[in-house]
């Protein structure tokens, strides 16, 4: 329940730093003096040949993330029904301090020129068009496995009768136990494609949502097929006919 809270951070930080970008892309204003400092300490100080594509790549990118935190906001505040589990407090401050961090990862990798408020050209390439193509699909089908989970918890007027766990089917729980955590991690991917593939930063942000959810995954699968002798053996944990 308590996730609610990383998205209501994300949203406000993140969308912070989404309409400074854009005002320094479109009305070519500086970056606040405190963000240039600290993104002159986590950033590059020099500017790449490509930086069009690398400006706009950020700023999509960091729509993406924007809209990505909007929409897991509105799911666990109108969609989800949670039980009574608790988090630790450790895993509670790391979740703040990710969506803060992950936030100014994108924005490291605006060219120094921009932050100095030079505003550069739009340039849409296939990879931005690819990236946000898998990003939407990616997306609904989050949604849509999300809804799944909490309609066992409900009836079919809307009201909630349970906390307690089922077995869900549907959509990609067919192939896996736990295919929101999967789209989470094509999500990421998605935004790696739309930073142009190459950004080795970015990857290393999908290879820990990978080892995050992966493990998630697989301690949900386990549970199902602990308490539920009738579980679908041909279900994988995370990833479709792999794992």
């Amino acid at each position: 329940r308590w996730f609610t809270h990383f998205y209501v951070v994300s949203v406000l930080w993140n969308g912070f730093l989404l309409i400074w970008l854009f005002r320094a892309e479109f009305l070519g204003e500086s970056l606040p003096s405190w963000i240039q400092d600290m993104h002159h300490a986590l950033g590059r100080d020099s500017q790449s040949e490509n930086t069009g594509n690398e400006h706009f790549s950020a700023l999509l990118v960091l729509l993406l993330l924007w809209l990505h935190s909007c929409r897991r906001l509105a799911e666990c505040l109108w969609t989800s029904v949670f039980s009574s589990g608790v988090i630790h407090i450790v895993q509670y401050c790391f979740g703040l301090g990710y969506y803060i961090a992950v936030g100014s990862t994108v924005l490291c990798q605006v060219p120094t020129n921009v932050r100095n408020g030079k505003g550069l050209s739009v340039q849409i390439c296939w990879y931005h068009i690819i990236g946000v193509m898998m990003y939407i699909w990616a997306s609904l089908h989050q949604h849509r496995c999300l809804a799944i989970l909490a309609n066992l918890r409900k009836s079919r007027s809307g009201k909630v009768v349970s906390l307690s766990h089922s077995v869900p089917s549907g959509d990609w729980f067919e192939s896996v136990s736990c295919p929101h955590y999967f789209a989470e991690l094509l999500i990421y991917v998605s935004m790696a494609i739309t930073l142009g593939i190459h950004n080795v930063t970015w990857w290393c942000v999908v290879m820990y949502v990978l080892f995050n959810q992966a493990l998630a995954a697989v301690l949900c699968h386990e549970f199902y097929q602990k308490n539920f002798s009738s579980y679908p053996k041909h279900r994988k944990a995370f990833i479709p006919l792999v794992f």
